[in-house]
């Protein structure tokens, strides 16, 4: 039976609180887990990571003191959903341990909404970044062997390959070239907005969590690796919220956002294989439910049309994580030389691409290149992993 998130009826608002025993959620086994189970939970926790901070940009433009005070208590719940979600995450997981899991989320999240995305102009975005993802992935899978002598696939299994993609020095770009057109809201189909509004979060939480992490290693590789990749990480984030319509109002962002929750923690409930995991996703949605009868309320008081108008009538089919190496390794044959230029692409260099390049490399080998020359120096061979692809 299809799911309309408008017409279910979730936890009030007030009886969201939970206690400290309530938020102890108890780890994933870092050895015996669904490496997708870990991919899920990085995803959701960018999605209540997003849905916070918008909450706060949009309190710091709301006059109207009450609905600042709704948006806090909204807010707050929102910060105990995203502390139960994170923790989920093993203290006995090492940072490197936690990258390979996040680049596995982006290639593997994005290649799917590429597949399923029904806008070209938006599929070829998504399609372009996922390549540089696979090539993150590959560049601290070596360094993960390099420092902790471990194969990558301790962590991500043999569900994603690690291989090189678009190499990661030829992702520097000069900034005016990481702005794409964004889609037009009034046609634009309900499931492209999720799918900008997704692929937004998670990119967003991967430039954090680079941001945060790089300064804790003491290896002078590493620091830089992630200092690299770290920037790349920012063009990502302009490349994916320019997707997004600026002429959308604050409200039909809000109501947008909680509907975006909705569908993803409805995805992953359908989709979770470890029960503790997704009964939390079970829960997260009956409060998103509530969450997004309020964004709805406010939506019709201060915008004037009905959520029907803006909204899917009902959930699209479940966002799911998923082996797409033959999907990935047909865009490595296909697109793998492809840059940006503009709001367009080009399979050649151009004179801002070449500017950018020589400013930023000044004629040194960069870390992306060194990590490699640096495990095959160490283990004999660069750590690649590849699957028996369908014929």
């Amino acid at each position: 039976m299809a799911f309309d998130p408008l017409n279910e009826r979730g936890v009030p608002l007030d009886e969201q609180l939970r206690d400290w025993r309530e938020l102890s959620v108890t780890p994933i086994d870092p050895g015996g887990c669904d490496p997708y189970t870990r991919c899920r939970i990085i995803a959701v926790n960018a999605i209540e990571t997003e849905a916070i901070f918008f909450s706060h940009q949009l309190a710091r433009h709301c006059p109207d003191k009450r609905i600042r005070q709704q948006l806090a208590q909204v807010r707050y719940v929102e910060a105990q959903q995203q502390k139960a979600v994170n923790w989920l995450l093993p203290g006995s997981q090492s940072t490197l341990e936690t990258t390979l899991a996040h680049e596995q989320a982006a290639v593997d999240l994005t290649a799917w909404v590429a597949r399923m995305e029904p806008d070209p102009y938006l599929r070829q975005a998504y399609q372009f970044g996922v390549l540089e993802h696979v090539d993150h992935l590959y560049r601290y899978a070596n360094l993960y062997e390099t420092i902790e002598h471990r194969a990558a696939e301790k962590v991500i299994g043999r569900l994603t390959e690690v291989v090189p993609g678009r190499p990661t020095y030829l992702q520097h770009r000069d900034p005016t070239d990481t702005v794409r057109e964004p889609y037009r809201r009034g046609v634009t189909e309900p499931l492209s907005r999720l799918h900008a509004l997704t692929v937004m979060a998670v990119e967003q939480q991967t430039m954090n969590f680079h941001l945060n992490v790089g300064p804790t290693f003491i290896e002078p590789l590493a620091r830089q690796l992630y200092q690299e990749i770290g920037l790349i990480e920012e063009q990502h984030v302009n490349h994916y919220e320019s997707l997004v319509d600026p002429g959308e109002n604050w409200w039909e962002q809000l109501l947008n956002h909680e509907y975006n929750e909705c569908y993803l923690y409805h995805s992953f409930m359908e989709t979770e294989s470890d029960t503790q995991v997704r009964h939390l996703w079970e829960l997260h949605l009956d409060m998103e439910l509530e969450h997004l009868r309020v964004a709805a309320e406010l939506f019709r008081r201060f915008d004037g049309r009905d959520p029907d108008q803006v909204l899917a009538p009902e959930l699209p089919p479940p966002l799911t994580f998923e082996s797409n190496a033959d999907y990935v390794r047909d865009l490595l044959i296909t697109q793998q030389d492809v840059t940006t230029r503009g709001t367009g692409y080009a399979r050649e260099a151009h004179e801002r691409f070449e500017a950018m390049q020589h400013a930023v490399m000044d004629g040194e080998r960069p870390p992306s290149e060194r990590v490699i020359d640096e495990n095959r120096a160490i283990s004999g061979a660069e750590y690649r992993l590849e699957q028996q692809l369908s014929p």
